[in-house]
């Protein structure tokens, strides 16, 4: 990508693929405890087998059912519980938010507009709604998200669904809503897979993502 100050690159993209989840937080944990003001920010683009996740104010009551055995994961991002699956797109934004002047509140927001953006590039009409993270069509919801953020940097982030297998979601209560009702692109005549559709959600999150501030290099001898 275009680099930013002082040699601090705008964002590294990481496209992995199929990964499991387990390991896939211990990378970002570690990618954010090593970090420094002179790390570039990442976005990684992927896909996981079958998971329950549960935030760190989670309720296990909102698992109801798990005929499938799916492992449940408890997990330090914010929100209750969710499922990925293959078929959803996963973005995970690994932001120094200080550096790009951006507010936790602020990530958020942009995080649900370039959802809204991808979406009504397949002529999808998507919105947010008022104190329920994430995004909807028509009431239902398609996107959710979830971050922590550590000295100023953000991990975790959003989960699109493409053509998943919503089976799982009838199994809980989505982020603590009994009854939500969960959609995916695929249900709008969308034939695109997980990979061409994160290509688009890419463009329009680094087009909304603040430019990195330049990075102050160290006077000599300190």
């Amino acid at each position: 990508m275009s680099a930013g100050g002082a040699g601090v690159a705008s964002c590294v993209i990481k496209r992995l693929g199929m990964v499991d989840y387990a390991p896939t937080l211990e990378a970002m944990r570690a990618f954010t405890a090593g970090r420094d003001a002179g790390t570039a920010d990442e976005v990684w683009l992927l896909q996981h087998p079958p998971v329950f996740t549960l935030g760190q104010a989670g309720k296990p009551e909102h698992l109801l059912q798990n005929p499938a055995d799916i492992p449940l994961v408890h997990i330090d991002r914010g929100g209750q519980i969710t499922y990925h699956g293959p078929g959803q797109l996963v973005a995970y934004l690994l932001i120094d938010l200080p550096r790009r002047a951006l507010k936790v509140r602020e990530l958020v927001l942009l995080m649900e507009q370039a959802i809204i953006d991808t979406l009504a590039d397949y002529g999808i009409a998507a919105a947010r709604k008022d104190g329920a993270p994430g995004v909807y069509v028509a009431g239902d919801k398609i996107a959710a998200l979830g971050l922590r953020v550590r000295k100023g940097c953000s991990y975790h982030g959003l989960a699109l669904n493409v053509n998943a297998d919503l089976t799982p979601f009838g199994w809980i209560n989505p982020c603590g809503y009994p009854g939500l009702k969960t959609v995916r692109m695929h249900d709008f005549g969308v034939a695109d897979d997980v990979a061409a559709v994160g290509e688009r959600l890419l463009g329009h999150l680094l087009a909304l993502l603040p430019p990195p501030q330049a990075v102050e290099a160290a006077p000599p001898g300190s």
